[in-house]
C-alpha cells in the first residue's frame, strides 16, 4: 500500500500525543529488561501485515490472561551477556550465571509445553512465534540441555557434589577435615574459656579463611599457635592453635582443589553450551517478546482495548473510542469517560469541529491521534470491536502552544511553520490533526489564511481533523465536497459541555451565553452583540435553537419508540392468545367428533347385540323385554346431559415493577397464587395457602392485590363443601384395583393421586396384581403424566413384588 518513507511531525510527536506515557505504562507491566527493551523499540508503521500480526498476538495473549492460568509468569531473566561471554573460546560461565540460565530456560521450556498442549488454531500467531524458540534439532525444546545443566547446578545455584567423581571425593575429605578441626577447636576453646583466656560472648571466628580462637591479648602467649589478626584496640588476638595448623593447611589445599575442579566442570558445561548459542539467542528473543506482548495484553485489559477490524485503506470508523490515559485516570476517581464516535472516509476526509471552549475539542483531537498511533504501533486500542481501523503513511499534528524563545517564534509563527511542513508533505495517505486552526493573529486575516490552507488540504485529498471557532471555515466545510462539519455537544439550556462529538453539523461557541453565566454585566454583552453584527448573531442564534430543538425531538423520539415497543409487545400477546384459543377450539372440536364417533359405534354395537339376542331366543317375550331394557339403559346413558364445564378464567393481568416482599404473585404455567414473604438473592420465600416454599424469582409473575383477592374468592367458591380434615381422616395411601377394568382403574388412580397432591402425602401404594403385566403398565404409563410424581418402583418381594407399585411424590 505505502511505498514512500513514513513521515511523523513534529519530532516530539510521541510526547505531544502522550504515547511516551503509554510506553511507561507498558514498561511497568513488563517483568524483565528483555520485555522493556522491546517497549523501547516500538515504532509507528504503515505496514498492514506487520500491524495485523502484532495486534493479533496481543489479542491472543489477552485471551490467555482471561481464560488460562497455566502460563508461566516468572524467571524472565536476561542472560544475553552470559551467552555473549560463552561465545569466546576458553571463557567460563560461573555458577550463579548458569543458575540464571537454568531458571530462564525452564520458563522458555514451560512456554513451549503450554503451546504444544493447546490446539494450534487457538493461538496461531503466538504458536508461530514460539517455533523460533525451539531448536531445529529437537522439536521438544530444551529438555536435554536443561537436564545437563540441572545435573551440574542444584536448586541453590551451586555445583552439585556428584557433578564429577573427583569433586565428590574432594568435598567428602574436606567435610571430614573440617569436622575434625571443629572438634579440636571446640575442645581447645572450652579449655581456654575455663582458664579465663577468652572473654564472655566470644566465639570461634574465621581469619584468612582459617578457623581461629579470639584470645584476650594478655593471654595470647599462653596458647601455642599462629596469630592471624588483632582487633583495632589490640585487646583481642585471633590465634590459630598449633594443634590444628596442619589440619587447616590440609583444608586450605582441599578448598583450592575444589575450586579448580568446579572451574573445570563449569568450563566443560560452557563448552557444551557453545554450539547451541545461536538457537539460545533466538529463544531469549522469544522470551522477551512474550514478556512484551503480555505487557501489551495486560494494559489492553486495563483500558478495555480490543482488536477491531483492521483494513488496508485510509479510513477511520470508530465507535466508543476512549483516550486510554484519561480512562485510567478517571477509573481511579470513579468518573465516566464520554466515548467518541468518529468517521472519516474517501467521501468525507476532513472534519471541521467547532464548539465552546472547554467543550472537549482538544481531548477529542488527542484521542484520535493517540489511538491511531497506538494502532500503527501494533497495540490493541480502546474502541468497540466492531470499529474499522485504517492505516496512514504520514501523521502530522499541531496541538498545543509551540512558542519558541530560542528561535524567536511566536505562537502564530510556530503554527505557520507547521502548516508549511504539512502542506509540503501532505498526500492522500496523510492524517493531520490541528488544534485551534488559524488562531494567534488578527481574526479576519487568520480566518482567511486558515480557509486557504484548508482548501489546499482538500485539494491534496489528505485526511484530517481540525478544531476552530471561525465561522468562515464552518461555511466552507458545509459547501465543499470531502469536508464535513462536526460539533462538540453543549447543553444550551444548562450551559454545560457534554464532551460528545456530533458529526454533520457545525457547533456554536456560546460565547455570550457563557459570559452571561460567568456574571459579565448585561450592557457589556449587549454592546458586544451590537458590534458583532446582525448576521453573525442570527447564525449563532440559529445554531443554538437547532441544538435545543434537536434535544426536544430526541426526547420525543425516545418516547414514541417506547410506545411502539409497548404496542408491539401487546400485539404479540394478542396474537399468542388468539393462537391459543384457536388451537383450544380445534382440540375441543376434535374431541367432540371423537366422542360422537364412539357413541355411534357403541349404539350400533348395542342394537346389533339386541337384534341377535332376539333372534337367538325366537323373540320370547321375556328375552325381548330384557333386550329393550338394555337399549333403554344405553339411551339414558348416552343422552344423559354432560356436567356443566365452567367458563375459562380470564388470564390474570400482570402488575408492573420488580417483585418485593409483600407482593402477590403467580407461579408461571400454574394457577397457584401466593404472597412473597422475603427475597434471598435470586430466590423468593412464598406463602402458598398454609404452605411456605422457596421458588426462583424468574418463575414468578407479579399480580395486583385486586386480582389476588378476586382469584381467592373464586377458589373459595370452587372449594366450597370440601373439608380437608375429613379428607385427611378418610384418606388411604393404599389402593387395590385388582379385577377392575382399565377405565375404572384409571379413574380410581386419578382420585388417589389428586388427593395425595392436595393433602401433601409423600408415598402411595397401588395393588394391581401381576398377571400379564397389562394393568401394571397401563397404570404406570398413566401416572408418569403427573409432574408431581417422582419415581415408581416394585414393592418388596415379600410384600407383593411386581404386583404392587410404590409411588414417590415430589
Amino acid at each position: 500500500m505505502f511505498n514512500v518513507q513514513t513521515m511523523l511531525y513534529p519530532k516530539n510527536i510521541e510526547t505531544k500525543l502522550g504515547f511516551d506515557k503509554v510506553k511507561e505504562l507498558l514498561e511497568e507491566e513488563c517483568v524483565s529488561s528483555l520485555g522493556k527493551s522491546f517497549v523501547g523499540k516500538m515504532r509507528f508503521s504503515p505496514k498492514f501485515d506487520q500491524i495485523r500480526k502484532m495486534m493479533a498476538q496481543s489479542a491472543e495473549f489477552r485471551l490467555i490472561l482471561e481464560t488460562e492460568s497455566a502460563f508461566p509468569n516468572q524467571h524472565y531473566i536476561d542472560v544475553t551477556d552470559y551467552l555473549k561471554k560463552a561465545a569466546i573460546p576458553g571463557a567460563i560461565i560461573y555458577e550463579e550465571e548458569f543458575f540464571d540460565i537454568r531458571l530462564s530456560l525452564t520458563t522458555i521450556q514451560q512456554i513451549i509445553h503450554f503451546f504444544h498442549n493447546r490446539p494450534p488454531e487457538k493461538f496461531p500467531e503466538l504458536l508461530t512465534l514460539m517455533q523460533a524458540a525451539v531448536p531445529p534439532h529437537n522439536p521438544k525444546g530444551w529438555e536435554s540441555l536443561l537436564t545437563e545443566i540441572t545435573a551440574v547446578i542444584d536448586e541453590r545455584g551451586k555445583v552439585r557434589d556428584n557433578a564429577s567423581k573427583e569433586l565428590y571425593d574432594i568435598r567428602r575429605k574436606l567435610a571430614i577435615e573440617q569436622a575434625n578441626v571443629k572438634r579440636a577447636l571446640d575442645r581447645i576453646y572450652r579449655t581456654a574459656k575455663n582458664s579465663g583466656w577468652i572473654g564472655e560472648d566470644m566465639t570461634l571466628a574465621v581469619r584468612n579463611g582459617r578457623l581461629v580462637l579470639p584470645i584476650l591479648a594478655e593471654h595470647k602467649r599462653k596458647l601455642s599457635g599462629f596469630v592471624h589478626d588483632e582487633t583495632s584496640t589490640g585487646n583481642i588476638a585471633y590465634v590459630e592453635p598449633g594443634e590444628v595448623l596442619e589440619a587447616n593447611n590440609e583444608i586450605r589445599d582441599l578448598e583450592i582443589r575444589e575450586r579448580r575442579e568446579v572451574l573445570r566442570i563449569l568450563e566443560q558445561l560452557t563448552t557444551r553450551l557453545r554450539p547451541d548459542l545461536p538457537d539460545l539467542e533466538r529463544a531469549y528473543v522469544f522470551l522477551g517478546l512474550m514478556d512484551f506482548i503480555r505487557a501489551k495484553a495486560r494494559l489492553a485489559i486495563k483500558t478495555g482495548s480490543t482488536f477491531p477490524l483492521l483494513v488496508e485503506e485510509t479510513v477511520i470508523d470508530w465507535q466508543n473510542a476512549r483516550h486510554p490515559l484519561l480512562l485510567l485516570t478517571h477509573q481511579k476517581q470513579n468518573k465516566p469517560v464520554v466515548p467518541l464516535n468518529v468517521s472519516l472516509n474517501s467521501e468525507e476526509r476532513i472534519l471541521v469541529v467547532s464548539g465552546p471552549n472547554a467543550g472537549g475539542k482538544s481531548v477529542m483531537l488527542k484521542t484520535i491521534g493517540l489511538v491511531q498511533y497506538m494502532a500503527q504501533c501494533g497495540m490493541l486500542i480502546p474502541v468497540s470491536p466492531d470499529s474499522k481501523v485504517g492505516l496512514f503513511k504520514n501523521l502530522f499534528i499541531d496541538i498545543g502552544d509551540e512558542q519558541s524563545i530560542e528561535n524567536d517564534l511566536s505562537t502564530y509563527s510556530s503554527h505557520l511553520t507547521n502548516m508549511r511542513e504539512f502542506l509540503r508533505h501532505a498526500d492522500p495517505e496523510t492524517l493531520f490533526l490541528i488544534d485551534e486552526f488559524g488562531t494567534g493573529t488578527e481574526p479576519s486575516l487568520g480566518g482567511a489564511l486558515a480557509e486557504s490552507i484548508l482548501e489546499s488540504f482538500a485539494g491534496k485529498k489528505a485526511f484530517g481533523v481540525i478544531n476552530t471557532h471561525y465561522t468562515n471555515l464552518k461555511v466552507f466545510a458545509d459547501k465543499n465536497e470531502g469536508l464535513l462539519n462536526g460539533a462538540m455537544r453543549f447543553d444550551a439550556e444548562e450551559l454545560t459541555p457534554m464532551f460528545e462529538l456530533e458529526m454533520g453539523k457545525p457547533g456554536n461557541s456560546f460565547a455570550f451565553e457563557v459570559a452571561q453565566k460567568m456574571g459579565l454585566p448585561a450592557p457589556v454583552i449587549k454592546n458586544a452583540q451590537r458590534k458583532l453584527g446582525k448576521n453573525q448573531i442570527n447564525f449563532e442564534k440559529l445554531l443554538k435553537e437547532l441544538d435545543i430543538e434537536k434535544k426536544a425531538f430526541a426526547e420525543q423520539n425516545a418516547s414514541l419508540q417506547k410506545q411502539v415497543e409497548e404496542l408491539k409487545q401487546r400485539s404479540e400477546q394478542y396474537n399468542a392468545l388468539k393462537n391459543f384459543l384457536e388451537a383450544d377450539r380445534q382440540r375441543i372440536m376434535a374431541q367432540a367428533k371423537e366422542d360422537a364417533k364412539k357413541i355411534v359405534r357403541d349404539a350400533n354395537k348395542t342394537i346389533e347385540n339386541t337384534i341377535r339376542h332376539i333372534k337367538e331366543n325366537n323373540a320370547e317375550k321375556e328375552a325381548s323385554r330384557l333386550a329393550r331394557e338394555q337399549v333403554k339403559e344405553f339411551e339414558e346413558k348416552v343422552l344423559q346431559p354432560e356436567p356443566q364445564v365452567a367458563a375459562p378464567k380470564a388470564p390474570l393481568q400482570k402488575a408492573e415493577g420488580p417483585i418485593e416482599p409483600g407482593d402477590y404473585v403467580r407461579i408461571k404455567g400454574q394457577e397457584a397464587l401466593a404472597q412473597v414473604l422475603s427475597l434471598n438473592g435470586k430466590d423468593a420465600e412464598i406463602l402458598l395457602g398454609e404452605l411456605k416454599s422457596n421458588v426462583r424469582l424468574n418463575r414468578l409473575e407479579k399480580i395486583s392485590r385486586k386480582e389476588f383477592k378476586s382469584s381467592q374468592k373464586e377458589s373459595a367458591k370452587s372449594m366450597k363443601g370440601v373439608d380437608l380434615n375429613e379428607k385427611m381422616s378418610e384418606f388411604s395411601f393404599n389402593l387395590d384395583i385388582r379385577g377392575k377394568r382399565g377405565e375404572e382403574a384409571l379413574v380410581a388412580v386419578d382420585n388417589l393421586v389428586d388427593d395425595a397432591i392436595l393433602l401433601g402425602y409423600p408415598q402411595l401404594r397401588i395393588v394391581h396384581g401381576k398377571g400379564d403385566g397389562i394393568l401394571r403398565n397401563l397404570i404406570r404409563n398413566h401416572i408418569k403424566q403427573y409432574k408431581q410424581v417422582g419415581k415408581m418402583q416394585d414393592e418388596h418381594p415379600d410384600r407383593g413384588g411386581a404386583g404392587v407399585t410404590l409411588v414417590e411424590m415430589r
